[in-house]
Order: C-alpha cells, then sequence, then structure tokens
C-alpha cells in the first residue's frame, strides 16, 4: 500500500468486502451451480466456468487466459476434485492481477505532484477527485484542485464544493474558458504555494476522439511550460457497473492520450466486480483506486491481495 495505507483499516476492509457483496454472490452462485454434483473439474465444468467469467464482465481475453491456466494445473495434477475450484481460481484471478500490480510509495516522486483527472460524464469523476484531494489531505500533502473541466458550468461548481467540503484550495476561470489556461494557472499558483499535490479535471466528452487528443495534448504541453515533467499521472476513472462499457471507454481514452493508471468506480453497486480484473489485465494499466462506497475512505487503493481475498473469503 501506498500514500493512504495508514488509512485502510478495519472498517476499510468491511467496506471493500461490502462493496463486493453483489460480485461475490452472482459470481460463487454461479460456480456453485456450474459444479453440482460433479466429483472432478471436467471439460463440461471449464465450459460453464469460462462463461460465468464472461458474463461476469472479466472479459474474453482473460477468460481464457484463466482458463488455459485452470486447464494446465489439472493436467498437470492429474485429478483436482470439483471443491478445489475455488482455490484453483483465486490464485490465478490473484496471478492476473499480480502480474500487472502497483506498488505505490509513501513519499511523493515530486512536488508539486500533478494528477490529470481523465474520464466520460457521469462516471464520478468529479467525486472520485474530491475523495483524492480529502485522502492526500488526510495523509499530510497540500492539496490543490484545478477546474478544467470548463464546458459544463456543472463540472466546475461541483469541484468547488468538494474543494470547500475537504478545505483544499482550487484555482477555475468558469465556464467556456480554456481548459489548458486552466491548467497553467492552477500549477503556477501550487508552485507559488508549495502545494504536494495538484489534482486537474478535464472535460468528460468522447464524441470526437480526434478533439479529445488534441484537447488534452495542448493541456499537457502548457502544464510542461511550468513543470517540464507534469503531469507525473494521467487517472482515467471508470464506472464499473457499466461492465463491457468500461472496457470501451479505456479503449477510446488510451487510444487517444497515455493514460498511466485507472480508478474504477461504484463497485458497490453491481455484479460487476469482475471489470477489474479484464481492465488490469488487457490494458497493462494498474488499477490505482477503487470506489466501493458513499464515504470519503471508501475509494481505496486497489490492493490485488486485499480484492482477492474480499471476492473469495
Amino acid at each position: 500500500m501506498g500514500f493512504f495505507s495508514k488509512l485502510f483499516n478495519r472498517e476499510n476492509k468491511e467496506s471493500l468486502d461490502k462493496g463486493l457483496e453483489k460480485t461475490k454472490e452472482s459470481f460463487f452462485g454461479k460456480i456453485a451451480k456450474a459444479v453440482a454434483g460433479k466429483t472432478s473439474i471436467d471439460a463440461d465444468v471449464l465450459d460453464n466456468l469460462e462463461e460465468i467469467l464472461i458474463s461476469g464482465d472479466v472479459g474474453v481475453n482473460t477468460t481464457i487466459k484463466i482458463i488455459k491456466r485452470i486447464e494446465e494445473r489439472v493436467k498437470r495434477d492429474k485429478y483436482v476434485s470439483s471443491s478445489e475450484l475455488n482455490n484453483l481460481l483465486r490464485s490465478e484471478i490473484a496471478l492476473v492481477l499480480n502480474e500487472n500490480n502497483i506498488n505505490n510509495t509513501e513519499n511523493l516522486p515530486q512536488t508539486p505532484y500533478v494528477i490529470l483527472v481523465v474520464g466520460v460524464n457521469g462516471v464520478g469523476k468529479t467525486t472520485t477527485i474530491g475523495k483524492l484531494a480529502y485522502q492526500f489531505k488526510q495523509s499530510g500533502k497540500k492539496v490543490m484542485l484545478g477546474a478544467a473541466d470548463t464546458f459544463r458550468a456543472a463540472a466546475v461548481d461541483q469541484l468547488k464544493i468538494w474543494s470547500e467540503r475537504v478545505g483544499v484550495d482550487i484555482v477555475t476561470q468558469g465556464m467556456g474558458a480554456d481548459p489548458a489556461s486552466v491548467a497553467f494557472d492552477t500549477i503556477t499558483s501550487a508552485k507559488a504555494k508549495n502545494s504536494d499535490v495538484v489534482i486537474i479535471d478535464t472535460a468528460g466528452r468522447l464524441h470526437n476522439k480526434v478533439n479529445l487528443m488534441n484537447e488534452l495534448t495542448k493541456i499537457k504541453n502548457v502544464m510542461k511550460k511550468v513543470l517540464p515533467d507534469a503531469p507525473h499521472d494521467v487517472l482515467l476513472v471508470l464506472d464499473g457497473s457499466t461492465g463491457q462499457n468500461a472496457i470501451e471507454q479505456c479503449k477510446q481514452f488510451t487510444a487517444a492520450t497515455q493514460v498511466t493508471s485507472l480508478a474504477i468506480t461504484k463497485l458497490d453497486g453491481t455484479a460487476k466486480g469482475g471489470v477489474v480484473i479484464g481492465i488490469s489485465d488487457e490494458f497493462k494499466i494498474p488499477v490505482k483506486y477503487i470506489g466501493v462506497g458513499e464515504k470519503m475512505t471508501d475509494l481505496q487503493e486497489f490492493d490485488a491481495k486485499n480484492f482477492v481475498e474480499s471476492l473469495f473469503n
């Protein structure tokens, strides 16, 4: 764990367990039916498991990888009982997640550390920024927000409310302002005020990939005039409850800009938590945060070990 590790306690673990409840019930209820009356893992069980993983939004490519590995384990061990399937599946999912896990560090590599947040409207982008700001502040960091989603007046207003609620500085220019100008002013102000973390919101439009690419490129270029290596993190926020749609959004944004980390939100209201596994594996981009509830602390640093424990225990 990293910046927020000291905030991760029993209450957070309970939130994670509760947040993955619907996914767990759906997932393992189907697996129990698939192995009912079976004494070993045969071709029928594997076919059913493949269907369960795909319908659970793990994704086709990741599912094929997991099933192939389980087949190899069954072949190698000669006989594996159906009762051992959960443990086998658990270890393979953990392996997939650990292949692309992120090791957060306690110390920011640079200050101000600039996070550029991208994602379509409605995925929980503004809420994620607010919760991130809160948790960075709780860990002793001085935070500044930049309201560069100037396409919608509501986006600026919402971010202002979050800045007041959390008690952090914000830079705004109002609706219709040049997003790159807002980013420039935010980083300039953050340097002057010795801020540790800068979190910049961007417009959640995806109707035209070329326009999106041009806008994000312009924002990045302007940032570099103030801080040559900014942004240090391009965080894509995805709504986990949309399942395959989240995967499609990830494809669109990764084609438009270099995404370096992911936040997957709204996992508490869905049975589609398997999408975390598929997205992590398919895009090879670290899942940095997951949203498992409404509380400020319910945006949690993603930890593969805790995630798998909550899913399988």
